[in-house]
């Protein structure tokens, strides 16, 4: 683990880790009983979860903290389970709750508060100071009762062999808290206790959660909760299929900045099907919890290779992986990442893919030495993605046709493959302003040809020696994540949705660029390398 991975240089409750590791216990195994001292990247997360803002000020709850709630996605057996199970503890009768700014010598004293473990923790001026809830109603909620078990029943454990005993009365399903508190499990078979005022919530393994089996729901449900309480949510979970949208994946793709995320990723150049690059993904993604045994990880890995690899690569590897029929790793495609300025005159490819009123329009460019991006256009550079629910329910045509005008005068556009279908209209119409040797129709439902150029990307995207690099673009990620091959004759594929409700239109327009860049080149266009200017 290196030294310097995890810097701290913000103030947060650094009471709430002292007072987990001086009231926990180890919940089972050899070293059962013995206190519970968080692992480097527990810690991390915990300070992170428990970050005060500067500014914030006594009596603010949840807007206190800099972040609203926090996401952690790491591989079976890192002790996720055991890490939630503490803060669970601290959320009931910890000093959680931001109680202003130290002057220096301030105590917490364990003795304040009903425990009589004798425990102080003295502050330093300057220090966030933190106190318990008065009536906490905490929940842990998981599609079924076996996965609640994940944080429920090595809580049970630290309560029952440590000092919590006197604070806290373990049930079978509750937990019993001082000031007619409560710890509840809710599943997707029990979420009667949705809409209660919650404090906190515990949402386990939130890669299974999809709007399919309704625990979107209960993620929407919960969180309106704890905002009336000014509550906060912790989600851990293995990495997801992106298949499925579940409730991992929307957090790891919303905008909001107020969601602290941790994932330990492994290059994407390494490849979980090689025996030595798997070694190194797993040395990894479970640095730091020495508990692991990476000889066992393999052996089990190795097993589930053989009947589920994109499973194995994600419960071990903690890769986004889809399942069967996926077209590209999304960790894959995201490790050609490689941001860069491209100068106006630039030669360029243009691939262009329309929709009317559900499906998404894009455009996406390449210049001729494999860069590919997403253009802006308009005096506020908006992106050329449009989805059209944010147009009124139809994308904006007009719109359209000035990016493509605008695309047109600032890059020297040498060729634009257009998937002409609902926009025959408008490809027409460029074709007679910008040359029809220029404009080009390229139809995607031709088998053959959509199937070579599918290929060609996908090829070019996962060679080590490739020159093919993106900027990143999020929603061209999501895209692609969501590709799915559907077989055709000759052993060939189209791409289709992973669900009806995803997009894959900024993927096809990633194919129609890199086919029309590749075409550019072998037609003998120019390249004009020294105009490239790289950034940071």
């Amino acid at each position: 683990m290196a030294t310097d991975e995890y810097v701290v240089d913000f103030p947060a409750l650094w009471v709430v880790p002292e007072w987990i590791e001086q009231h926990c216990v180890v919940p089972d195994g050899f070293r059962k009983g013995e206190p519970f001292t968080l692992y480097d990247w527990q810690l991390w997360c915990t300070v992170n979860h428990y970050r005060i803002r500067p500014g914030a000020q006594t009596g603010q709850l949840a807007t206190s903290f800099s972040n609203r709630r926090s996401q952690v996605v790491a591989p079976q057996k890192t002790g996720k389970g055991p890490w939630t199970a503490g803060l669970a503890a601290a959320e009931g009768v910890g000093p959680v709750v931001f109680a202003g700014w130290s002057r220096g010598g301030e105590v917490y004293d364990c003795r304040d508060w009903g425990c009589g473990c004798g425990w102080l923790y003295e502050y330093e001026r300057g220090d966030p100071m933190g106190r318990p809830w008065p009536t906490p109603l905490i929940q842990i909620t998981a599609f079924s009762e076996d996965q609640t078990d994940n944080i429920f029943r090595p809580l049970q454990s630290m309560i029952r062999n440590g000092p919590l005993g006197e604070l806290m009365r373990v049930g079978e399903q509750f937990i019993r808290l001082p000031g007619e508190g409560r710890i509840d499990v809710v599943t997707s078979s029990a979420q009667s206790r949705l809409g209660n005022p919650v404090t906190c919530c515990f949402q386990d393994e939130v890669g299974l959660w999809t709007a399919e089996n309704k625990m979107t729901r209960v993620a929407d449900t919960q969180r309106r909760g704890l905002a009336g309480m000014g509550g906060r949510a912790i989600e851990t979970t293995n990495a997801w299929d992106p298949s499925e949208n579940s409730v991992a994946q929307r957090t790891a793709e919303s905008k909001a900045k107020d969601i602290f995320r941790f994932r330990r990723k492994a290059p994407g150049s390494w490849s979980y099907a090689n025996k030595a690059d798997r070694r190194r993904i797993h040395r990894y993604v479970y640095a730091g919890s020495t508990h692991v045994d990476l000889d066992a990880i393999e052996a089990e890995a190795a097993e589930l290779l053989e009947t589920d690899p994109a499973q194995a690569e994600r419960f071990f590897g903690n890769r986004v992986v889809a399942g069967t029929g996926a077209w590209l790793n999304r960790d894959t495609w995201d490790a050609r990442c490689e941001r860069r300025v491209v100068e106006a005159g630039i030669p360029v490819v243009l691939g262009f893919d329309g929709s009317d009123v559900d499906d998404w329009t894009a455009i996406r460019a390449e210049t001729l030495d494999g860069y590919q991006f997403t253009p802006t256009y308009g005096p506020d550079d908006q992106p050329t993605i449009w989805n059209p629910a944010d147009h009124g329910g139809q994308v904006p045509r007009l719109e359209v046709d000035a990016a493509v005008d605008h695309l047109m005068t600032r890059y020297r556009v040498v060729r634009m493959y257009c998937d002409p279908p609902y926009w025959e209209s408008e490809v027409d119409a460029w074709a007679d302003r910008f040359g029809d040797k220029v404009v080009v129709r390229w139809y995607t439902q031709r088998v053959a040809q959509m199937h070579a150029a599918a290929e060609r990307l996908l090829t070019d995207v996962t060679k080590k020696d490739s020159p093919f690099h993106h900027d990143g673009c999020p929603i061209t990620g999501t895209h692609v994540a969501n590709a799915r091959k559907a077989a055709r004759p000759s052993d060939r594929y189209v791409l289709r949705k992973a669900a009806p409700t995803q997009k894959i239109d900024a993927a096809v327009t990633s194919i129609l660029a890199h086919e029309a860049a590749g075409d550019a080149i072998a037609a003998g266009a120019a390249r004009e390398s020294d105009h490239y200017v790289w950034t940071d």
